[in-house]
């Protein structure tokens, strides 16, 4: 019987940063990471650079030193293996957790390969893992991506990018400068106002002079393996495509949220119901860290602003220790 502490799901920056509070606090602390480490990251596009500083991307006091200001998805890797080996931290991974039973100190974390037991549980599992369907017919297609990865498959074909935010944007300019035929369907009357800054202008401009093409309060009602129906204030239009990257969203694993007993906010977004100030979500034992606080609220959140998370969980617990 595998028994600890505390018991964090998710293996990401914010999994770690608890983790990383809890082993400076002398508390026995295991990490139940599904896929593999920082596994968004993992996920991202594999040019993608960061919003942020490296330096406000800094957890558990390592040094985070890129070769520009903005580190890239390769460097941010790198550095989080670095702040695992650092702390030597314990993590299992591929394995996924299906249902916590139990109270505070007795859990027990059922997983797809054996049960974990411990006295307090952490979720950090992120939003990045559940894209927003767009639920039509031919999504299910293998043209259809609602992940980005490398530019090189997309040269000289039909691409139609879904959305008018920052993924989309990205996209639709990458695979236009390698030689894609791009078609942005945005549902919205303009991009997204909070695209990048130095990615508004660009894309703007791509989409002005005919390069890029845009369908604006539109969108895609049907996909087919050569083509795309999309429905536009002037009418319905088939569009011949090789390619859709549908990039429509993320959202936290609300079955899974709703299995392990945390109530969600309906009203608000979604979000999953905390404490404002100790992180204890609503079932009695059990914290939120991390990006999955914000519900469908996805732009509230980032690694930047979530680093005291660890620490505010770590107090509590320890309170609650000391008082029992």
């Amino acid at each position: 019987m595998s028994r600890h502490t505390l018991i964090i799901i998710g293996a990401g920056p914010a999994g770690i940063n608890v983790a990383i509070a809890a082993k400076q606090a002398g508390i026995d602390a295991i990490i139940l990471e599904k896929g593999y480490l920082v596994n968004s990251v993992f996920n991202f596009p594999i040019n993608m650079t960061f919003f942020s500083t490296s330096q406000k991307l800094e957890i558990g006091d390592v040094p985070f030193i890129s070769h520009t200001d903005k580190p890239t998805r390769q460097e941010a890797l790198e550095y989080y293996r670095r702040v695992v080996k650092a702390y030597e931290l314990d993590i299992r991974y591929h394995t996924t957790v299906e249902a916590i039973e139990g109270g505070v100190g007795d859990f027990s974390v059922r997983t797809d390969g054996e049960t974990y037991h411990g006295n307090y549980v952490v979720v950090a599992t992120g939003f990045y893992d559940e894209p927003r369907m767009l639920n039509i017919p031919g999504e299910d297609l293998p043209k259809v991506k609602h992940y980005y990865d490398d530019v090189h498959q997309y040269v000289n074909q039909k691409v139609v990018v879904i959305g008018g935010a920052n993924s989309a944007c990205d996209v639709a300019l990458e695979t236009w400068a390698k030689g894609a035929d791009v078609t942005m369907v945005v549902r919205g009357s303009d991009l997204y106002s909070k695209v990048k800054y130095w990615i508004l202008p660009n894309i703007k401009n791509r989409i002005a002079e005919g390069s890029i093409k845009a369908l604006f309060d539109s969108e895609v009602v049907e996909i087919t393996p050569d083509s795309v129906i999309v429905k536009t204030p002037a009418g319905t239009t088939t569009i011949a495509n090789d390619w859709v990257l549908a990039m429509t969203g993320y959202q936290p694993n609300y079955p899974l949220l709703a299995t392990l007993g945390i109530d969600i906010n309906k009203h608000e977004l979604k979000t999953p119901i905390y404490n404002e100030a100790t992180l204890e979500s609503s079932r009695r034992g059990v914290y939120l860290s991390g990006v999955v606080m914000g519900g469908l609220h996805t732009s509230k959140y980032f690694i930047e602003n979530t680093r005291d998370h660890g620490e505010r969980i770590i107090r509590d617990i320890l309170l609650k220790t000391s008082i029992a």
